[in-house]
């Protein structure tokens, strides 16, 4: 298979490519590298890669030029924006993608509250932008990341597809529902077939500087204060890495074909009678915050000090992931355990940052 993979500098989709790369699929890959977080970890994750040497300061990755790995021949890169429109159309023409994985995105819940054009701008204008440039060039498979955010104000847990998502309580989230909208309408007015893929807190080497675990170790490391929120009274379905490229790959190696049982009378969100269908993938076990602490500060072998605060705009307090149709359509269930995938983070954090 020939794929473009979105995000490549980022968390899950560097994890993503080196596994596609490992069965031999041809992957494109495409990145704008933005400052949202230390580009030390995404010029680290381009370098494992073989994208890039180790660059020096003032050093910068040239736009839109292809870069061909030095450790997998079949593995190219370009820093591209995917709100560049012209260049997006240009590059679906000439390399001829089989299937897309849109992992490219402004992230972030609490971001979102101060700078809501980055969210429209990346996951609005560069999602049409991808779903268009699918449509016309006969993409078999347009699967794309959405988020656990989406459930928002919805207290029913654990949160199933099969639950509508019109609450969501911060710009972000709203992005990603919009997302499944758009890539719905494009499943139904043209056949494209797409999978959303709602992601449960995502954990593990290589991980991102903005989320709870990066903070957490860097903060316990340099004997600071961690932010608590909620008052520690706070629930996540944390997801490994490794479980989340997994599930990802066996998605997308089954495109959705439609459920011709699908009613408008009661329609079921998470699937269509148009080849489209969302997925949760989450551990299925919700952790307790207080016992996430504990679990990094047995691997540091140091105790944290804690900030008690109060539940942040656009949290929510607990999410827990229905994943009974991953299991039943691709046999497959999340199942690394929280002290296992923290161990192999923070010993990941201390060499990556030469700790002692």
């Amino acid at each position: 298979m020939k794929i473009l993979v979105t995000g490549t500098a980022g968390f899950i989709g560097s994890h993503l490519v080196l596994k596609l790369l490992q069965r031999d699929d041809e992957i494109v890959g495409i990145d704008n590298i933005n400052d949202y977080y230390d580009q030390r970890v995404k010029y680290g994750r381009l370098q494992r890669a073989g994208i890039i040497e180790k660059l020096e300061e003032g050093e910068d990755i040239p736009y839109n030029t292809p870069i061909i790995s030095n450790k997998y021949t079949n593995y190219k890169f370009i820093k591209l924006n995917l709100e560049d429109r012209d260049n997006i159309i240009k590059l679906f023409e000439k390399e001829k993608f089989d299937k897309v994985i849109n992992l490219a995105a402004q992230a972030g819940v609490r971001y979102s509250l101060i700078n809501p054009h980055a969210y429209v701008d990346s996951n609005i204008v560069g999602f049409v932008n991808l779903l268009e440039a699918c449509r016309h060039n006969d993409i078999e498979h347009f699967t794309y990341a959405s988020s656990s955010s989406v459930y928002g104000l919805n207290e029913v847990q654990p949160f199933s597809t099969h639950d509508n998502v019109d609450h969501p309580i911060s710009l972000y989230a709203a992005s990603k529902k919009s997302n499944e909208l758009m890539a719905h309408t494009y499943s139904h007015l043209y056949k494209l077939p797409t999978t959303g893929l709602r992601f449960f807190t995502v954990y593990g080497p290589w991980g991102r500087p903005d989320m709870a675990l990066y903070l957490f170790t860097k903060a316990i490391l340099e004997d600071k204060p961690i932010d608590v929120f909620n008052h520690g009274k706070m629930q996540r379905d944390f997801t490994y890495i490794d479980d989340i490229v997994e599930g990802v790959i066996r998605v997308n190696d089954n495109p959705p074909k439609g459920n011709p049982a699908w009613s408008g009378k009661q329609p079921d969100p998470s699937s269509s009678k148009a080849p489209y269908k969302i997925y949760n993938i989450g551990n299925n076990n919700p952790v307790k915050l207080m016992d996430f602490i504990e679990a990094i500060e047995k691997k540091l072998g140091k105790k944290a000090k804690k900030n008690m605060l109060p539940l942040q705009p656009g949290d929510v307090p607990s999410t827990y992931a229905d994943v009974k149709d991953l299991v039943e359509d691709l046999g497959y269930k999340p199942s690394t355990s929280i002290q296992e995938g923290i161990d192999n983070f923070i010993d990941w954090y201390l060499d990556f940052f030469k700790v002692k």
